[in-house]
Protein backbone atom coordinates (compact mmCIF):
# COMPACT_ATOMS: atom_id res chain seq x y z
CA UNK A 1 0.00 0.00 0.00
CA UNK A 2 2.45 2.33 -1.00
CA UNK A 3 0.31 5.10 -2.51
CA UNK A 4 2.53 7.84 -4.44
CA UNK A 5 -0.34 10.60 -3.97
CA UNK A 6 -0.21 10.17 0.25
CA UNK A 7 3.86 11.00 0.37
CA UNK A 8 3.39 14.17 -0.97
CA UNK A 9 2.82 17.38 1.39
CA UNK A 10 -0.05 18.70 1.60
CA UNK A 11 0.65 21.60 3.75
CA UNK A 12 2.33 25.03 2.85
CA UNK A 13 4.22 27.13 5.01
CA UNK A 14 3.85 30.90 4.33
CA UNK A 15 5.82 32.24 7.55
CA UNK A 16 7.43 30.81 11.00
CA UNK A 17 7.74 32.89 14.20
CA UNK A 18 9.68 31.48 17.24
CA UNK A 19 7.38 31.86 20.30
CA UNK A 20 9.90 30.04 23.34
CA UNK A 21 13.10 29.01 23.64
CA UNK A 22 15.38 27.36 26.42
CA UNK A 23 18.28 24.87 26.61
CA UNK A 24 16.05 22.01 25.62
CA UNK A 25 13.41 23.23 23.21
CA UNK A 26 12.04 25.80 20.72
CA UNK A 27 8.55 26.06 20.56
CA UNK A 28 7.78 27.98 16.67
CA UNK A 29 4.38 28.68 15.69
CA UNK A 30 3.98 28.56 12.05
CA UNK A 31 1.15 30.07 9.18
CA UNK A 32 0.03 27.15 7.15
CA UNK A 33 -2.70 26.39 4.93
CA UNK A 34 -3.81 23.25 5.75
CA UNK A 35 -4.62 19.78 3.56
CA UNK A 36 -7.95 21.23 3.14
CA UNK A 37 -7.39 24.83 1.41
CA UNK A 38 -7.78 26.60 4.73
CA UNK A 39 -5.21 28.95 6.58
CA UNK A 40 -4.25 27.90 10.40
CA UNK A 41 -1.59 27.49 12.70
CA UNK A 42 0.52 24.80 13.38
CA UNK A 43 2.57 24.69 16.82
CA UNK A 44 5.89 22.83 16.73
CA UNK A 45 8.71 22.09 19.16
CA UNK A 46 12.16 21.12 18.28
CA UNK A 47 14.24 19.59 20.17
CA UNK A 48 17.55 17.80 20.41
CA UNK A 49 18.09 14.62 19.24
CA UNK A 50 16.82 11.96 21.66
CA UNK A 51 18.53 9.02 22.61
CA UNK A 52 18.13 5.37 24.83
CA UNK A 53 20.67 2.91 26.04
CA UNK A 54 19.56 -0.40 26.90
CA UNK A 55 22.35 -1.54 29.24
CA UNK A 56 22.26 -5.06 29.25
CA UNK A 57 24.20 -7.72 31.39
CA UNK A 58 26.03 -10.65 30.32
CA UNK A 59 23.28 -12.64 32.56
CA UNK A 60 20.43 -10.46 30.32
CA UNK A 61 20.08 -8.30 33.27
CA UNK A 62 19.08 -4.93 32.50
CA UNK A 63 19.68 -1.27 34.30
CA UNK A 64 16.52 0.63 35.02
CA UNK A 65 16.28 4.29 36.18
CA UNK A 66 13.87 5.81 38.38
CA UNK A 67 12.78 9.12 38.37
CA UNK A 68 10.63 11.59 38.87
CA UNK A 69 8.95 12.71 35.59
CA UNK A 70 7.57 16.62 36.14
CA UNK A 71 5.59 16.87 32.53
CA UNK A 72 3.37 13.55 34.13
CA UNK A 73 4.05 14.57 37.68
CA UNK A 74 4.66 10.52 37.75
CA UNK A 75 7.45 8.76 39.18
CA UNK A 76 9.03 6.35 36.03
CA UNK A 77 11.35 3.88 35.41
CA UNK A 78 13.04 4.10 31.87
CA UNK A 79 16.10 2.83 30.42
CA UNK A 80 19.15 5.45 30.25
CA UNK A 81 17.83 8.63 28.58
CA UNK A 82 18.54 11.90 27.62
CA UNK A 83 19.57 14.52 24.56
CA UNK A 84 22.30 15.34 22.57
CA UNK A 85 24.46 18.16 22.97
CA UNK A 86 24.72 20.29 19.81
CA UNK A 87 28.16 18.96 19.32
CA UNK A 88 27.35 15.04 20.00
CA UNK A 89 26.17 12.39 18.04
CA UNK A 90 23.23 10.61 19.07
CA UNK A 91 26.30 7.55 20.10
CA UNK A 92 28.17 10.06 21.88
CA UNK A 93 25.53 11.51 23.38
CA UNK A 94 24.40 8.29 24.70
CA UNK A 95 27.45 6.62 26.03
CA UNK A 96 27.71 10.24 27.96
CA UNK A 97 24.29 9.44 29.61
CA UNK A 98 25.36 5.55 30.45
CA UNK A 99 28.22 7.27 32.64
CA UNK A 100 25.83 9.85 34.26
CA UNK A 101 23.21 7.84 34.81
CA UNK A 102 24.27 4.53 35.38
CA UNK A 103 27.60 4.54 36.40
CA UNK A 104 28.74 2.63 33.50
CA UNK A 105 30.76 2.38 30.11
CA UNK A 106 30.00 -0.20 27.88
CA UNK A 107 33.23 -1.69 25.40
CA UNK A 108 30.50 -2.73 22.75
CA UNK A 109 27.65 -0.63 21.05
CA UNK A 110 24.98 -1.17 18.56
CA UNK A 111 21.59 0.08 17.41
CA UNK A 112 18.67 -1.28 18.57
CA UNK A 113 16.25 -0.49 15.03
CA UNK A 114 16.12 2.57 13.28
CA UNK A 115 15.23 6.52 13.67
CA UNK A 116 11.90 6.75 15.79
CA UNK A 117 9.48 9.77 15.45
CA UNK A 118 8.97 9.92 19.30
CA UNK A 119 6.03 12.72 19.08
CA UNK A 120 5.35 13.22 15.47
CA UNK A 121 2.09 14.94 15.78
CA UNK A 122 3.56 18.57 17.54
CA UNK A 123 7.11 17.92 17.80
CA UNK A 124 10.12 17.30 15.31
CA UNK A 125 12.07 14.94 18.03
CA UNK A 126 13.77 12.03 16.52
CA UNK A 127 15.01 9.36 18.90
CA UNK A 128 17.70 6.56 18.51
CA UNK A 129 18.24 3.16 20.34
CA UNK A 130 21.72 1.48 21.67
CA UNK A 131 22.32 -1.47 23.02
CA UNK A 132 25.35 -1.14 25.61
CA UNK A 133 27.10 -4.90 26.33
CA UNK A 134 30.28 -5.15 27.88
CA UNK A 135 29.57 -3.16 30.94
CA UNK A 136 32.39 -1.60 33.43
CA UNK A 137 31.09 0.07 36.57
CA UNK A 138 32.49 3.84 36.87
CA UNK A 139 30.35 5.67 39.24
CA UNK A 140 27.44 7.94 38.35
CA UNK A 141 27.35 12.00 38.00
CA UNK A 142 23.85 12.91 36.98
CA UNK A 143 22.65 16.26 35.99
CA UNK A 144 21.50 18.42 38.93
CA UNK A 145 17.81 18.21 37.65
CA UNK A 146 18.03 14.30 38.19
CA UNK A 147 17.64 12.39 41.59
CA UNK A 148 18.12 8.84 40.01
CA UNK A 149 17.75 5.60 41.25
CA UNK A 150 19.70 2.99 39.60
CA UNK A 151 17.83 -0.79 39.32
CA UNK A 152 19.23 -3.91 37.85
CA UNK A 153 16.62 -6.93 36.81
CA UNK A 154 16.40 -9.97 34.54
CA UNK A 155 15.13 -8.64 31.21
CA UNK A 156 12.03 -10.85 31.57
CA UNK A 157 10.92 -8.65 34.89
CA UNK A 158 11.51 -5.51 33.09
CA UNK A 159 9.46 -6.52 30.24
CA UNK A 160 6.63 -7.63 32.70
CA UNK A 161 6.80 -4.45 34.05
CA UNK A 162 6.06 -2.91 30.44
CA UNK A 163 3.04 -5.28 31.05
CA UNK A 164 1.50 -4.61 34.05
CA UNK A 165 1.80 -0.96 32.96
CA UNK A 166 4.82 -0.04 35.78
CA UNK A 167 6.75 1.37 32.47
CA UNK A 168 5.01 3.74 30.40
CA UNK A 169 7.96 5.74 29.15
CA UNK A 170 7.69 5.22 25.04
CA UNK A 171 11.64 4.81 24.49
CA UNK A 172 12.11 2.31 27.45
CA UNK A 173 9.10 0.42 25.73
CA UNK A 174 10.37 0.43 22.39
CA UNK A 175 14.12 -0.43 23.85
CA UNK A 176 12.99 -3.35 25.80
CA UNK A 177 10.67 -4.82 23.39
CA UNK A 178 13.09 -4.29 20.44
CA UNK A 179 15.81 -6.31 22.77
CA UNK A 180 13.34 -9.39 23.49
CA UNK A 181 12.88 -9.30 19.73
CA UNK A 182 16.91 -9.51 19.08
CA UNK A 183 17.53 -12.18 21.74
CA UNK A 184 14.40 -14.55 21.00
CA UNK A 185 16.38 -14.17 17.22
CA UNK A 186 19.09 -15.05 18.13
CA UNK A 187 18.27 -17.94 20.53
CA UNK A 188 16.42 -19.69 18.04
CA UNK A 189 19.55 -19.39 15.53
Amino acid sequence: MNDESHQKNPWKTLGTKLVYENPWIRVREDDVIRPDGQPGIYGVVQTRIATGVVALTDDQQVYLIGQWRYPHEAYSWEIVEGGSDDDETALQAAQRELREEAGLEARHWEPLGNELHLTNCHSDERGYLFLATGLTEVGACPDGTEDLTVRKMPLDDALAMIDTGEIKDAMTVMGLLLLARKVASETES
